[in-house]
Formats: C-alpha cells, sequence, structure tokens
C-alpha cells in the first residue's frame, strides 16, 4: 500500500503491536505511526409491519443470495441509526417506513457486527424491489418463509418481534441465550 504526501511517496510498512496507551494489538505504520483501527461494523434495520403482515425481501447479492430477510445494512458516516435504519427499507424495498422503537440490540462477534433492529410500520403500502432484492413481498406470520431466512438474527427479530407486537412499549432484546449467530440456516 503506497502513501502519498505532498512532495514524495513512501510505502506504509504496518506492524501488528499494542500502540502505547492501548491494550489490543493493531496494525501501526512503522513510518509514520497510523494505527489502523479494524472495529465491528454496525448493522441498521427494522422488523417492518402494514397491518398483520410483515415486510420481507430476497436478497439479490451475497451473502445468502436468494434468501429472505428484513430490510437491513451497515450504517453510513453522518447518519443516525433511526435514519440508516429508514435509508435500507428504501434502497431495499422502494418503502418509506416510521420508527417506532428500537426491537433488539444483537451482537455477532463470528462477523464483527452489532445489529440495531426497530420496530417500524410502512408510512403507506407502497413498496418495490430494490437493487439489493430479488423481490420484496408482504407476508402473514404463518406464511413467512421459515426455512428460507437469511440469518439467525432475521428469525430472533421476527419472533421477539412478534413476542410483544401489541405492547406500546418494550425493552429492547439481545441475542438469545447462548446464541451468536454461528449457526446459519441451512442452504
Amino acid at each position: 500500500m503506497k502513501h502519498r504526501e505532498p512532495g514524495g511517496a513512501h510505502e506504509l510498512l504496518f506492524t501488528q503491536r499494542v500502540p502505547t496507551g492501548d491494550s489490543v494489538p493493531r496494525d501501526v505504520c512503522d513510518h509514520c505511526g497510523f494505527i489502523h483501527y479494524d472495529n465491528p461494523k454496525i448493522v441498521v434495520g427494522s422488523v417492518v409491519t402494514h397491518g398483520e403482515k410483515f415486510l420481507m425481501c430476497r436478497r439479490a447479492i451475497e451473502p445468502r443470495k436468494g434468501f429472505w430477510t428484513l430490510p437491513a445494512g451497515f450504517m453510513e458516516h453522518g447518519e443516525t441509526t433511526e435514519e440508516g435504519a429508514r435509508r435500507e427499507a428504501r434502497e431495499e424495498a422502494n418503502a418509506d417506513i416510521r420508527i417506532r422503537d428500537l426491537l433488539a440490540v444483537y451482537n455477532i462477534p463470528r462477523i464483527a457486527q452489532v445489529q440495531l433492529m426497530y420496530r417500524a410500520e410502512l408510512a403507506s403500502p407502497e413498496f418495490s424491489s430494490g437493487p439489493e432484492s430479488l423481490e420484496v413481498a408482504l407476508f402473514d406470520w404463518e406464511d413467512i418463509p421459515w426455512d428460507q431466512l437469511a440469518f439467525p438474527s432475521v428469525h430472533w427479530a421476527l419472533r421477539q418481534f412478534r413476542s410483544v407486537m401489541d405492547q406500546a412499549v418494550i425493552a429492547p432484546f439481545a441475542n438469545p441465550e447462548g446464541e451468536f449467530g454461528n449457526v446459519l440456516p441451512p442452504k
């Protein structure tokens, strides 16, 4: 990797070591002291309903292309978690949503993710597939394609949502006991 500075260039040479004042080994540039922090990513999304139906997106991208998921994705710089969840619903389902409240915070250490899932409602019943979705649909609870869900956290969010869907105020959930998203549903 090259690092260019005004008037010249030098190669970035990283050594893994514990920087002064830190307690975790990091990649540190031997020339300039730059520390490359590789921290977990934040995923934001929603369990979106319209009446008694659940909005689901069939993935057009890897990982788990062709499987069903909730509208969710990586948070962007300069946005709040709620703004990110609304943006993801627009990008994946061309849907405008109203965020109710925080449903859950999931830890997925295997892939270095923290997932924040909200309870949300469609602002209007219009939606369609975005570029990351093969199709988008509203499902009755009994018609959700449980054996075709993309990720463990989709299962968790749907089941936890259903357990509190009629409650006005909730305490956010976390991972189910002993679960860290290590076991994917069958392909």
